[in-house]
């Protein structure tokens, strides 16, 4: 199961309008032959799991909930950058 810092979950519920949904996945590409995506999204499929924040709705295809277990999304905000951050356990390589 995928878990958000509280710090995301604040993120989240101030980023989405209600009618909006936040979509995880997992996508072919970058530096270690995968990247994370998360977007906002109004369309669910039938398939997707659903993880409930509260006001806030994530969804995730079966496919990326397999890759994503035990993984913590974080939101943090230094000096120097700003955003999401995954920290999946599973991850054998990290790109710099």
């Amino acid at each position: 199961m995928i878990s958000f810092t509280p710090a995301a979950k604040k993120q989240l519920n101030e980023a989405i309008e209600p009618h909006e949904n936040v979509r995880v996945a997992v996508m072919g590409g970058g530096c270690s032959g995968m990247s994370y995506s998360l977007t906002i999204d109004t369309e669910v499929d039938e398939d997707d799991i659903l993880i409930n924040l509260g006001e806030t709705r994530v969804y995730v295809d079966p496919h990326s909930a397999g890759i994503l277990e035990k993984t913590t999304i974080d939101y943090i905000k230094t000096l120097q950058n700003q955003g999401f951050v995954f920290n999946n356990s599973k991850a054998n390589t990290t790109c710099g």
